[in-house]
């Protein structure tokens, strides 16, 4: 498959872009290679400058649940474009994508709009920080969080992919706050309390692990949180920016039946487009300037056009009461067939599922069940899979600590040619 147009693309980038892109695990530096340029996407595919048509389970790192260029989306943000790009001022629209979260999502009475998940988690912190009074957070490797300083401390996603989880430009102060913990491991979590406890101002998680690869969590791991930060007198926070909406209505918190104190959001709200958003009880959000003292501004939150975009997806999934399950029965079939390739080929992997979000780990067969489980993963393998996948027309994250994502846009024939590339692309590993 020649990608000559990509390949001149990506040299004049680097000319005038760090690194030729402009976040940075778009470089493919977990995989190898030159990045593809993309010149459209429709449903469930992807064309590239060269022509080239690619089925793609990325969707955009998550958001696009409803696959690319949904006509409702589309039409929505061409209709607010046409009123007016921006205002700094409010909207109704605003409140109506804001009732549809508080409607939904189980934690949250009281939501903000930000312009980002970086945003998003990042104003959550502050949050706790500003009503605890207390300086620390607990975070767990490999789970991330944006590229906020208090989050890159054994960072996953790009940062993991790069082999630098830790950023030159976080001082000490701020790494000293940052207490790591491991993900599935309420043990490193009791000992940091012990350390720290009257310090601590909250725990945040991704209650589905989505950035060193998919992750669930193990049983009583989300209510031990809950449990412990109860105890302690810290807050709980939910970073739902990839779960939010993808796994169900009401995220993770709803699937797996565990309520934080703050919850964070992005993605999916913005069907495309920048958008995050933190919410919580009344009371907590009561802190949030300008109705308390914890300052928090955006000249583009809650922007109309992120806001279209966002109550145009959310109608797409309110209006099918199957949706979900379709997602998940999709996935599923997907999963299974991954794992039948590997047997199939004689190939040792596991594949990590949780609803319409899969990871295939090239793990000798092991478990991934926390960050140090993925690390040991044969990463060379999975670069060797996926350019085996793009040259067959299936795009991949450029990543193995990344999810692979279902929408409603792919149907059955799709999975069965994806699953049909994947054979042969592990072929080429055997």
């Amino acid at each position: 498959m020649q990608r000559q147009r990509s390949d001149s693309a990506f040299a004049a980038a680097q000319r005038c872009i760090p690194g030729g892109v402009n976040s940075p695990v778009r470089a493919f530096g977990g995989v190898g290679g030159t990045p593809v340029f993309f010149a459209s996407g429709k449903g469930a595919f992807l064309t590239d400058l060269d022509g080239n048509r690619y089925l793609d389970f990325v969707g955009s790192w998550g958001p696009l649940i409803a696959g690319h260029a949904p006509p409702e989306v589309v039409e929505a943000v061409v209709a607010a474009a046409r009123r007016g790009t921006t205002f700094g001022a409010p909207t109704e629209a605003e409140t109506e994508l804001a009732r549809e979260i508080v409607a939904l999502v189980p934690s949250v009475k009281m939501v903000r709009l930000v312009n980002s998940g970086t945003e998003a988690t990042m104003s959550a912190v502050r949050l706790a920080r500003g009503i605890t009074g207390r300086s620390a957070i607990i975070k767990f490797a490999g789970c991330y969080h944006g590229h906020a300083d208090s989050f890159l401390i054994a960072a996953g996603s790009g940062a993991a992919t790069l082999g630098a989880p830790d950023s030159p430009g976080v001082t000490r102060g701020t790494a000293a706050d940052t207490l790591v913990a491991q993900y599935n491991n309420i043990k490193s979590v009791d000992n940091l309390f012990a350390e720290r406890g009257p310090s601590i101002a909250a725990v945040i998680v991704e209650p589905v692990a989505g950035n060193m690869g998919v992750v669930p969590p193990a049983p009583g791991f989300l209510p031990a949180l809950r449990d412990i930060t109860r105890k302690h007198g810290s807050l709980l926070i939910f970073d739902e920016v990839i779960t939010g909406f993808r796994l169900s209505a009401g995220g993770a918190q709803q699937l797996y039946n565990c309520t934080p104190d703050i919850t964070t959001l992005g993605k999916t709200i913005g069907g495309g487009l920048p958008v995050g958003a933190y919410g919580a009880s009344q009371e907590i959000m009561r802190y949030v300037a300008p109705a308390g003292a914890v300052y928090q501004a955006g000249t583009l939150s809650g922007n109309p056009l992120a806001v279209a975009a966002g109550l145009a997806t959310l109608r797409i999934i309110r209006r099918d009461p199957g949706f979900y399950e379709r997602l998940d029965r999709l996935a599923a079939r997907l999963a299974a067939g991954l794992e039948k390739n590997c047997r199939d080929t004689g190939i040792k992997a596991v594949v990590n599922r949780v609803g319409s979000m899969l990871t295939l780990f090239f793990s000798n067969g092991s478990p991934v069940f926390d960050y140090n489980s993925a690390l040991a993963c044969d990463r060379q393998a999975y670069a060797r899979y996926f350019h085996a996948s793009l040259d067959r027309g299936i795009y991949l994250a450029p990543s193995q600590f990344e999810a692979l994502f279902v929408s409603s846009a792919h149907t059955d024939e799709d999975i069965d040619i994806a699953l049909a590339k994947s054979k042969q692309a592990l072929g080429c590993l055997s």
